[in-house]
């Protein structure tokens, strides 16, 4: 082997498990890439449908914003569906697509996501003749509408943020991040592939600009669903966000069982998606619990 290979094994080996470990979905997205391939003309149970007007009971359309490697249909096949049977009008959208790679999305600069959503915002809105919206997110998906409510005017919008799982001020990855400044270009290569995922990282010029002045803005009602047993946003109390519209809660808290890690709270878990039934509708909130799993 040629000194230069040998020498980049170590760099190519620490990129991989950055991006592992910030997108550890990305095989279990694979397993529903074939529902994926076909959402453009696939029914999506109820959502995505842009004739439904929101009712008095839930007056405010859901905006789904789905993950990093994840895309409008997969990320939601449980959520969307648990939402509509509720009365929801519910949206997924799109973002962070880059050329040439199909289905695997929130790869792209978070920035420019953000603007994605700012316009599929208005889409829903004048689709449905609602005036504000509420948003429910998943890992970077809970987090980066924080950008949209606080620099694109998106907090006039918008009523809600529900985040399962968000990485609100980044990942430290189990410290693997602090290792970057000791191999040189391995930041500017991370970035130059994926930069969706490297802004992601803690200390990152994106999540500095976004925290900096407080993590929230006025009017809008901010919810972080977390889990303790959270391997990709380390620690998992990162995720929560300080403001007096704010409510943190921790799964265990709900029920200790609740063995979900951060894949699973996003795609299958009832008792987050009752926790999020509660925070869009906080004034016929009911308590989450084990139970909840049969609600």
């Amino acid at each position: 082997m040629l000194p230069w290979k040998r020498a980049m094994r170590p760099l190519a080996a620490l990129l991989l498990a950055v991006a592992a470990a910030l997108t550890p979905t990305a095989a279990a997205y694979a397993d529903s890439a074939a529902a994926a391939k076909t959402a453009s003309s696939a029914p999506s149970s109820g959502w995505n449908n842009y004739s439904c007007k929101p009712s008095t009971a839930h007056p405010r359309p859901v905006v789904l914003v789905h993950g990093t490697l994840g895309n409008s249909i997969d990320n939601w096949l449980a959520l969307a569906p648990y939402l509509v049977n509720r009365g929801y009008c519910v949206f997924s959208l799109d973002y962070g697509q880059l050329p040439g790679v199909p289905f695997f999305h929130g790869l792209g600069p978070i920035e420019k996501s953000a603007e994605q959503l700012d316009a599929y915002v208005d889409r829903v809105l004048a689709a449905t003749g609602a005036s504000e919206a509420d948003l429910v997110g998943h890992s970077q998906g809970g987090m980066m509408p924080r950008y949209y409510l606080k620099f694109l005017g998106g907090a006039d919008k918008v009523n809600a943020l529900v985040g399962l799982a968000p990485d609100n001020h980044g990942t430290t990855l189990g410290g693997l991040a602090k290792l970057l400044p000791f191999f040189p270009g391995a930041e500017k290569l991370l970035s130059a592939a994926t930069p969706g995922i490297a802004d992601q990282v803690a200390g990152s010029p994106f999540l500095t600009k976004l925290n900096a002045g407080g993590d929230t803005v006025p009017g809008v009602q901010y919810t972080v669903i977390a889990t303790r047993y959270d391997e990709v946003v380390t620690p998992y109390r990162s995720q929560y966000l300080s403001g007096p519209n704010v409510k943190n809660v921790l799964l265990q808290d709900l029920c200790a069982v609740d063995l979900s890690e951060h894949l699973a709270i996003g795609l299958f878990d009832r008792i987050a998606y009752h926790e999020v039934a509660n925070a869009l509708d906080p004034a016929h909130a009911k308590r989450t619990n084990c139970l909840s799993v049969f609600d």
